[in-house]
């Protein structure tokens, strides 16, 4: 994976921005409990925080109707590690995480008729690459930004697009996209988002155990990959989901003109309305030569 552009601190310095899954509706049938979970990600934080003084971490909170900045250290540099301890990270944090949580409920509320069961991982990814892009622009020197995403809701159908969007975005501005997904069944976007991004993808077998390995694969810096051996995609599912019907499919049907997947043959594009005309004219063609193909 190549280095993101130039002005960089130096190699071992970094900017993880953190996907966090807050979907009550995976969390209330996980075996392993939401606040267990967060326990995990303060230690897995603090430790990125303590291995280097100009590392930073920007947490964004994903939501089923919203999602949102709840931490950034680069606003609480100077108040991280007071008084030996790490209590800006875990106030600052839980306050804001707490606050989201209200907000976002209240969201799925008032739209109770579209509700969704998934998590905005679309919405979360679009953030993340705007505050790097933020970053790089900014002008001055910047650590290598990489986006880790703490997934356990299944994958969204609905989103593909978009998520597919960002996962080129990043693919382009080289940030690398991390993904330890915690669900029952492994998440074939966030496969596809490691894969082409260059990134680490896991599915830790013990959950007990999820401090050690954000801890031992997660937490290394992008020049240090290359000199340990850590997790290689095995079997990346490449499915796309369709756009008539938001299916999951395995073969279908693509427009030549946008690209759009659908599952079953229509006679017009619905996202950019190009007329497919060729699949009757051909269909009736071939049932001419049926007919008009000599006796043996």
């Amino acid at each position: 994976m190549a280095s993101a552009p130039s002005k960089l601190y130096s190699d071992d310095v970094s900017l993880v921005v953190v996907l966090l899954d807050t979907n009550p509706f995976f969390w209330t049938t996980s075996t392993l409990s939401f606040s267990h979970f967060l326990s995990h990600v303060l230690a897995f934080l603090n430790a990125i925080l303590t291995l280097n003084q100009l590392n930073q971490v920007v947490i964004i909170a994903t939501g089923c109707n919203s999602c949102d900045y709840i931490y950034d250290s680069s606003k609480t540099a100077n108040q991280s590690f007071g008084n030996g301890r790490m209590p800006t990270l875990c106030t600052t944090l839980l306050q804001n995480l707490e606050e989201f949580m209200t907000k976002d409920e209240k969201l799925g509320i008032e739209e109770a008729e579209e509700r969704i069961t998934g998590s905005l991982l679309s919405g979360s990814l679009s953030m993340a690459l705007c505050y790097i892009q933020r970053v790089f622009r900014s002008g001055s020197l910047h650590p290598q930004p990489r986006i880790l995403c703490l997934q356990g809701s299944p994958d969204g159908p609905e989103q593909y697009v978009a998520i597919m969007n960002a996962i080129f975005s990043a693919q382009r501005s080289m940030v690398p996209i991390d993904s330890c997904y915690i669900g029952a069944q492994n998440s074939a976007f966030l496969q596809q988002a490691s894969y082409i991004t260059g990134g680490v993808h896991h599915k830790p077998q013990q959950l007990d155990g999820l401090f050690q390995y954000l801890l031992t694969i997660f937490a290394t810096d992008l020049h240090s990959r290359s000199f340990l051996q850590l997790p290689k995609p095995v079997g990346v599912d490449f499915r796309a989901s369709c756009f008539c019907h938001k299916n999951t499919i395995d073969m279908g049907y693509i427009c030549s003109v946008c690209l759009s997947i659908f599952c079953t043959r229509h006679k017009e594009c619905s996202t950019c309305g190009s007329t497919f005309g060729h699949a009757q004219s051909d269909d009736a063609s071939a049932t001419n030569r049926k007919r008009k193909a000599p006796d043996s």
